[in-house]
């Protein structure tokens, strides 16, 4: 099953598989989502653009890794074999990894295109910055 398309930029029309993440009503709500922050710098604090689907996707998988290191440390705890909790470790970093590519798609779809049409060119380095961060 395809996942939906939950994030889009400011003026992209939204299709069947496109969720309108800046309001539940469906309509673009005068970047209410998208808070408070110029193209000169960050004058507040920023938030995401996530739906309230994207938030459950990323919200069970967050929950399925975390019950994953609970089950690690549980293994440790019955001195379970080396390198089968090493195969776990490795399966929760996998997770880790496949949650962070779904928030930097997000995020390069919505609020880096945004920042860029205001005219905030910094945005570029500071994605920079985070993929640098997530190739390590």
């Amino acid at each position: 099953m395809e996942e939906p398309n939950v994030y889009h930029t400011p003026n992209e029309e939204l299709t069947n598989n496109t969720v309108d993440c800046c309001s539940p009503q469906g309509a673009l709500a005068v970047s209410a989502c998208h808070d408070v922050h110029s193209p000169q710098g960050n004058d507040g604090p920023r938030h995401s653009h996530h739906s309230d689907e994207m938030k459950n996707i990323l919200t069970s998988r967050l929950n399925r890794i975390e019950g994953q290191v609970r089950g690690i440390k549980g293994m440790i705890e019955r001195d379970t074999y080396c390198d089968d909790v090493l195969t776990q470790i490795a399966a929760v970093q996998s997770a880790l990894n496949s949650v962070g590519k779904l928030l930097l798609e997000g995020h390069m779809k919505s609020c880096v295109i945004e920042r860029i049409q205001a005219g905030d060119s910094e945005v570029i380095d500071e994605l920079l910055v985070t993929v640098k961060k997530l190739m390590k």
